[in-house]
């Protein structure tokens, strides 16, 4: 009992102070800009209408929620690459469960019921985590990940859609008007933040300058994106923000410390079921966005600590509660796109054939930034013709987490509120459009449908999708994507409470039934696999 606690601090304890030391590094200024973008705005457009439809929250809610679960992780986490916050998941189902309460005859006080509720689920949080659950991370593969990834990428993008026709009224009305300029605006900030994007990825410019492209493109698209609201007809049009409330005040006035114990007692045992729910969307959503931010594909060399960071995840849902904040845990993709923009790369040289690296050279910021291997490096010849950058290392810290979480509580004060609100709401869709088309670019089954309809004879020869037979590759996709399906329709309708039981239902999906499909042993390894490394896996048991 409490045995994978112990062991997380243990193997993690040794590295805390590396983890301040190593923040002074270039990196960490754009993976904070970029991560507070990243999770800031889309938490506070997630809530917008969980704000308006229970108003019980507010725009101050999302960001103490914020911070608190940036405070919390980055200073005594072991995770502190995985970023938390107020996710959409969370708000569907704060919603749903005041729709519940609405339709009863003698309804309990809002905050005080969900307080309850998350108490319940922090202590199953804490149970999970001394008795030594978290291993059954070992099950979670690919196939789980990415079609979770798959499901919110496609909630990003709903989302986005709803921001924009909420804000439509009758034919010819102000509303029209606002509404119009609001899709503007979206595509706008959607269609640039891509050029940055693929600009950093084009061999033209300078690498600083493409890396400074990849690291600030998206913050210069949405302040560019806002300021395009206030110009010309566009402010005549008067495109709806952002609401906001007074500076460090609750919603309604209310105090910040919610008495839920007063609670009537029938409703305390009502409670518990709602509990274990939201327990099983963050055992399965927290989880996969450590794995997803400790990924095989990032070169890390600090241990993780699934069990321990879980047991301070029932910690904050439990503060949450008490707040009468919306409760944070893991975002997907906002975590693996932190550890992303920390990488430190170099370029490999490579022959025409793609038979191994003839030398790296170090382009990255980090403490070795400036340093060039040793080995000279070769002159230009025709069995050198292949460059591209590789990643190397990344910088593993603590100062950006909590540095975007901090930047929360500046703007709580009053001259910061009225900043955010100047944001339109056009502007949060098309950050919503963006992030999902970009999550759902690099995800696996994205990829695996891209490869169906290429042009075998244009790919490359040493791609390991060419030894698995067609037939099981549609049969792998279709499996995922009835998954996706399934889940992403419960979550339209009035059973949106129970979607985090379907989606943990992917794991006996993936080890019980997946095995008995017609897969050969090697088309099964190459179509999934673990997430992260054996390094990060051997914390929870190793790997399936």
């Amino acid at each position: 009992i409490g045995s994978g606690i112990i062991l997380d601090i243990r193997s993690r304890a040794p590295w805390y102070l590396s983890d301040w030391i190593d923040a002074w590094n270039y990196r960490v200024v754009p993976a904070t800009a970029l991560i507070f973008f990243a999770n800031v705005l889309p938490g506070i457009a997630f809530s917008l209408d969980l704000i308006e439809t229970t108003e019980q929250y507010g725009v101050a809610e999302v960001l103490i929620s914020s911070f608190m679960a940036a405070f919390v992780f980055s200073v005594f986490g072991a995770q502190p690459l995985t970023i938390a916050g107020v996710t959409g998941p969370i708000t569907v189902f704060n919603k749903t469960i005041f729709n519940i309460l609405e339709k009863q005859s003698n309804p309990p006080m809002y905050l005080h019921f969900i307080g309850w509720v998350y108490l319940w689920a922090a202590i199953l949080h804490w149970i999970t985590a001394i008795l030594n659950f978290c291993n059954f991370l070992k099950y979670v593969t690919l196939f789980s990940c990415d079609t979770f990834g798959f499901y919110v990428s496609w909630v990003y993008l709903q989302y986005g859609i709803q921001v924009l026709t909420r804000q439509f009224g009758p034919t010819d009305s102000p509303a029209e008007q606002s509404a119009l300029v609001s899709i503007i605006l979206a595509l706008l900030m959607l269609v640039t933040a891509f050029l940055f994007k693929s600009l950093s990825q084009t061999p033209y410019f300078h690498r600083h300058v493409r890396r400074f492209l990849a690291d600030y493109g998206m913050p210069i698209s949405l302040v560019a994106s806002s300021a395009m609201a206030y110009w010309g007809r566009f402010n005549i049009a008067n495109p709806v923000t952002l609401p906001v409330g007074g500076a460090f005040q609750a919603a309604g006035g209310r105090n910040w410390l919610v008495k839920f114990w007063e609670l009537e007692g029938k409703w305390v045992g009502i409670a518990l079921p709602f509990g274990l729910v939201l327990w099983i969307l963050f055992f399965f959503d927290h989880n996969v966005s450590s794995l997803m931010a400790q990924g095989s594909e990032f070169p890390l060399r600090k241990p993780p600590g699934f069990h321990y960071d879980f047991f301070l995840l029932g910690v904050t849902t439990f503060l949450a509660g008490l707040l009468g904040v919306p409760a944070p845990n893991g975002l997907i993709p906002q975590a693996p796109i932190h550890t992303t923009s920390l990488l430190v790369m170099g370029q490999s040289f490579k022959d025409e054939e793609g038979l191994g690296s003839k030398s790296t050279q170090i382009i990255g910021n980090s403490s070795s930034a400036h340093s060039i291997s040793r080995d000279p490096v070769p002159p230009p010849d025709p069995t050198a013709k292949h460059r591209h950058e590789v990643p190397i290392g990344v910088v593993e810290q603590r100062a950006s987490n909590l540095a975007q979480g901090s930047i929360c509580l500046v703007l709580l004060t009053g001259p910061f509120l009225h900043l955010l609100h100047l944001i339109p709401r056009g502007v949060l869709a098309g950050l919503f459009w963006y992030m999902g088309a970009d999550a759902l670019r690099g995800n696996g089954i994205t990829k695996k449908l891209l490869f169906l309809i290429q042009d075998k004879s244009l790919t490359s020869k040493y791609e390991p999708l060419h030894k698995v037979r067609k037939s099981r590759i549609i049969l792998f996709v279709g499996v995922q994507l009835v998954s996706f399906g399934v889940t992403f329709a419960i979550t339209q309708t009035i059973a949106a409470i129970a979607f985090p039981v379907i989606i943990m239902l992917l794991l006996p999906l993936r080890t019980l039934v997946i095995p008995k499909l017609p897969f050969d042993r090697e088309e099964l390894a190459i179509l999934d696999g673990p997430t992260a490394s054996s390094f990060t896996m051997a914390s929870v048991g190793g790997t399936l």
